[in-house]
């Protein structure tokens, strides 16, 4: 009777111990799991904010200059303008024309989406080109630069589809798709070549488009330093490009009347006057 008791009293105790260790680990095992969670929100909170919040975040900042277009415009530039491609679909020319009388940023040029890579043209570019003509705009014509097409097949493909006439601006060469490292040499190459064939065309040198961050990346070769620069630097207060550019792509997100999706808008660093004399003869 009492080795019966005493082996009852044991399996009871070991039975507690039991129930302790696997509490303990179950806490253990608690402790982690959550550990884990709060590291995976911590990451993923992060990611958030420097791929969606950081590089937009000048949209939130208090605006202490003049607005416009629903966005806070650039200070101390007085020439303004815009660039459209398909994507900001059909537009109402004659509400859009109103903005040259606009009695702060009067918009006075806009540039247009032409061409991409060997064989696509934009599909509103035919129209938005002779309209913006017609309403007094001054004009130009873009061209979307693929690194893995022939250079001297996209120049030719730009050229037989862009008839560029007196008073429009000179041809623009968009540059924003990075090559494959191993290419990066011929990258330099076959963009002076769409230049170069270009040039020879038209008879005034070409305007190059690239982000300030891609520029200095992929064409810091003095080479490019001849051709007005077209500056892609958004949400901020000034250009941090120490070089010399003639066009600042300030904002993507401004809203302009007579056109319903959200649009580039561009600054010329100088007078119209200026900004005429850059325009073919």
């Amino acid at each position: 009777m009492a080795g019966s008791l005493f082996f009852q009293m044991k399996k009871t105790k070991n039975k507690k111990k039991s129930v302790r260790r696997k509490r303990k680990a179950d806490d253990n095992s608690t402790w982690k799991r959550n550990l884990l969670a709060i590291g995976i929100v911590i990451v993923l909170g992060a990611a958030f904010y420097f791929l969606f919040v950081n590089p937009y975040s000048y949209r939130w900042k208090p605006c202490y200059g003049n607005k416009g277009y629903g966005v806070c415009m650039p200070f101390s530039y007085n020439v303004h303008g815009i660039d459209i491609s398909h994507y900001q679909g059909v537009v109402d020319w004659p509400m859009l024309a109103n903005t040259q009388n606009d009695p702060e940023f009067p918009l006075r040029f806009l540039f247009m989406k032409a061409t991409e890579g060997g064989d696509l043209t934009d599909e509103n570019f035919t129209q938005n080109f002779q309209r913006a003509k017609e309403w007094g705009f001054i004009r130009g014509a873009y061209h979307y630069f693929i690194p893995t097409t022939d250079a001297r097949k996209q120049a030719q493909f730009f050229i037989s589809q862009v008839n560029l006439q007196s008073g429009d601006l000179p041809p623009v060469l968009d540059v924003e798709v990075s090559p494959k490292r191993k290419m990066q040499q011929q990258f330099v190459q076959n963009v002076k070549t769409w230049l170069d064939v270009v040039e020879a065309y038209y008879g005034v040198k070409p305007i190059l488009y690239a982000s300030y961050k891609f520029k200095e990346k992929y064409l810091n070769d003095t080479i490019f330093n001849q051709y007005p620069y077209w500056i892609a630097h958004y949400y901020v207060d000034s250009v941090r490009y120490q070089g010399h550019w003639d066009f600042w792509q300030h904002n993507d997100a401004g809203t302009v009347p007579g056109i319903k999706e959200q649009v580039d808008l561009d600054i010329f660093n100088g007078s119209f006057e200026q900004l005429q004399e850059l325009t073919l003869p």
